[in-house]
């Protein structure tokens, strides 16, 4: 343990950080977790696939909204530095929390119930777009050369635990509230939450300290631009656009659409569903440590490709297993062998895009490329999964996932080691 010790000063600033980023993702997964209470309620149709559908397009929304989020903030960071980008990226998703605990429904007020779930979610994906560039950025930077894969890890650590944290409200909320009660008022309480903390962690990121990575650069630094990030690093922004696909897809497949998936195709009850979720989501954050301290010893790639092939190889069996499923202990075993080979990504895939930019384009090239991946791929998930569902051909999704998981392999293949050649020149 004494090798992973740092200067308090660091340490400061990535328990910060990392807290900060917590709150934020708890936000984010919020709206997942609570999407099959809150469905009937904007969109009043009998049948729960559709109203399912209906609230994956608006999910959909917010990560289309995150490549915008992205461009702005991350240049934003670039130009203003990594806690400007932070504390602006938390604003944003407080007005995105609170707008969506306050929203009519639409026996109250017609349309325009989901049309403020809509803005409000929109809200929150231009926060998500600035949150991870700047996050990783400033984790990246601010983590020792010696592990920096270990303390770069809790960036997604903390991403995960902020999905645990809107699971565990559920399962708290489950407890004490009727199913009855959650679908007609129970779902607003952890926006609600998910609000008072945002505001909270604002105030905790104004007074983070700088990364010496901005600090140190010249003062007439080329400015951070979407067209100098084309020009001059082409090949990087396309890999990472592949690689964060896959990893996006992978991830969101086994956590909030896989709750949905239980329930909906498996055939277990909402609360199972949830628990069985959690459970996996304990798991998957203790891995996030365990890996990124891999890769400080054998390297980035062999754990990305981890993901990208064996991730590749396990998604068909998983999902065709997890249809004959009846014990929720089996099913959360199950599950557990492709988030554990997700890991490999997850640990390590901010620290990798933060190792591939230079420092006067850093923030924008971690976000954008990561934010246009993930939408076009992660974000159109459940809407894929449900309409390949609803058209009677579920399965041909199993083989989606595997076919995208096995792109970012084959992008992972193409990048450098860059535990050797990272751009993070600072110690």
């Amino acid at each position: 343990m004494k090798s992973l010790a740092i200067p308090r000063k660091r340490l400061v600033s990535i328990v910060g950080g990392s807290l900060g980023n917590l709150v934020e993702w708890y936000d984010w997964f919020a709206y997942a977790s609570f999407a099959i209470y809150f469905a009937p309620v904007f969109f009043p149709k009998a049948d729960p696939t559709a109203q399912l559908l209906s609230t994956a397009a608006i999910f959909a929304v917010g990560f289309i909204m995150r490549p915008i989020g992205a461009w702005v903030m991350g240049r934003f960071a670039d130009t203003r530095g990594r806690k400007a980008g932070l504390s602006l990226s938390v604003a944003l998703m407080f007005s995105g929390s609170l707008l969506i605990a306050v929203a009519p429904t639409y026996a109250v007020a017609g349309l325009l119930g989901p049309a403020t779930l809509l803005v409000a979610r929109m809200l929150q994906g231009l926060s998500l777009g600035g949150e991870y560039g700047a996050s990783a950025t400033y984790l990246s930077e601010m983590a020792p050369r010696k592990n920096r894969g270990f303390w770069a890890s809790f960036q997604y650590m903390t991403l995960i635990g902020g999905q645990l944290c809107a699971i565990f409200v559920a399962v708290v909320l489950q407890g004490f509230l009727t199913e009855e009660q959650l679908t007609a008022w129970g779902w607003r309480i952890p926006f609600v939450i998910g609000a008072l903390l945002a505001l909270g962690v604002y105030v905790l990121r104004r007074n983070l300290a700088e990364t010496p990575s901005f600090q140190n650069q010249a003062v007439d630094r080329p400015a951070s631009t979407a067209k100098l990030l084309w020009k001059e690093h082409r090949r990087e922004s396309i890999l990472v656009g592949i690689l964060s696909a896959g990893g996006g897809l992978g991830a969101y497949t086994y956590t909030s659409y896989m709750q949905k998936y239980l329930f909906n195709t498996v055939g277990f009850d909402k609360a199972t569903a949830t628990y069985i979720i959690a459970a996996v989501l304990l798991w998957f954050t203790a891995m996030q440590p365990v890996f990124g301290a891999l890769a400080d010893k054998f390297g980035r790639k062999p754990m990305l490709l981890l993901f990208g092939i064996g991730g590749a190889i396990a998604a068909v069996p998983t999902f065709l297993t997890l249809e004959t499923v009846t014990s929720p202990i089996v099913a959360t075993l199950l599950i557990m062998v492709p988030i554990t080979l997700q890991s490999g990504y997850s640990a390590n895939n901010a620290l990798v895009k933060a190792e591939l930019f230079p420092a006067h384009i850093r923030g924008l090239g971690v976000a954008l490329p990561y934010a246009i991946g993930n939408a076009m791929f992660a974000g159109t998930l459940e809407m894929v999964a449900l309409g390949l569902k609803g058209a009677g051909v579920e399965w041909l999704f199993y083989f989606y996932v595997a076919f995208i998981i096995a792109a970012a392999g084959v992008a992972t293949l193409m990048l450098p080691e860059t535990k050797d050649r990272s751009l993070i020149v600072e110690d």
